[in-house]
């Protein structure tokens, strides 16, 4: 079992950049694919970005290619979502979530945790 706590999130402007930390708990964590969802206001939740257990393999939405980089630290526990040049419709709850299975990329998420607000100002 993993739990899991977002953190980084906040009020930004257009243009800003964000890097959305997510910290692990559990001896196991290396052993689980992670991903990033975000769900704005009266929308369903979007998937975001994963990344494979050891970090060498990445998988993104095609919207978020280009702006969105999902990166993990095994040895601290932590997944992390750098978010550049942040627009109004990236405003949303963002979540972390991790994954036990050897499906690549991912369809099925049993852990996660309780999201991190970004609002992003014109």
């Amino acid at each position: 079992q993993v739990q899991l706590v977002e953190s980084g999130g906040g009020m930004v402007q257009t243009g800003d950049s964000l890097r959305l930390s997510c910290a692990a708990s559990g001896r196991t964590f290396s052993t689980y694919y992670m991903g990033w969802f975000r769900q704005a206001p009266g929308k369903e939740r979007d998937f975001i970005a994963a990344i494979g257990r050891s970090g060498d393999t990445v998988y993104y939405e095609d919207f978020a290619k280009g702006r969105f980089t999902i990166t993990r630290d095994n040895a601290m526990k932590m997944v992390y979502l750098q978010i550049n040049n942040l627009r109004p419709e990236d405003t949303a709850v963002y979540y972390c979530a991790a994954a036990y299975t050897n499906r690549w990329p991912p369809t099925n998420y049993e852990y996660w945790g309780q999201g991190t607000q970004v609002t992003v100002s014109a």
